[in-house]
């Protein structure tokens, strides 16, 4: 399968002798940040262009980007939140490959040993020959640990599934890491992938 112009070849993010953590929001069950929280507060008093370059930092796609950052202010993460998956709803298949082609591959946890990298490879450059994008899951609330093998599984069993039926996968994976990335920025550690 040949590679379109949108999507790039996607390297691992690991060299061998990876010492890299693991990067997995957690989506607590209550998600509602008063609306006098700085963060929200700050995000929502941003100028438009660093709203916008915020949250491509969560999605890749300018279009989303630019319809969250136009909807400001947000009252609080939930009514975000909302908006961000009625946006991520609404995106093109051009606009959700240009989305895929600006996402890496997931780091491993420190001291995983090699054979789990060769099998995360290969499992990745399957997934890619078969649906000619990049592999994405949301692995909130999974434990460092635990990490690579739900990763595993999750491109070995959606290696079965037709194209068609796999772009409403990944469009739901990338919609979630997308309100994962959202709460862990405005709840202030970091940005998750």
């Amino acid at each position: 399968m040949t590679r379109g112009p949108t999507l790039p070849a996607h390297r691992l993010p690991y060299p061998s002798g990876f010492s890299g953590g693991a990067t997995i929001p957690a989506l607590p069950g209550q998600t509602r940040v008063p609306p006098s929280s700085g963060r929200l507060a700050g995000f929502n008093a941003a100028t438009a262009d660093e709203a916008h370059e915020a949250l491509l930092g969560c999605l890749h796609s300018p279009r989303w980007a630019a319809r969250l950052a136009a909807h400001r202010p947000y009252p609080d993460l939930d009514a975000l939140l909302a908006a961000a998956d009625e946006a991520a709803y609404d995106l093109t298949p051009a606009e959700l490959a240009e989305a895929l082609a600006g996402e890496t591959l997931p780091t491993l946890p420190a001291g995983t040993y090699s054979a789990a990298h060769t099998a995360l490879s290969a499992a990745h450059a399957a997934y890619e020959a078969r649906f000619g994008h990049v592999f994405v899951i949301h692995l909130g609330g999974t434990a460092p640990g635990e990490a690579l093998d739900r990763t595993l599984e999750g491109i070995r069993s959606r290696l079965t599934n037709d194209p068609d039926e796999e772009r409403v996968v990944t469009a739901d994976e990338l919609r979630r890491l997308a309100r994962g990335r959202l709460v862990t920025h405005l709840r202030g550690a970091g940005n998750g992938a």
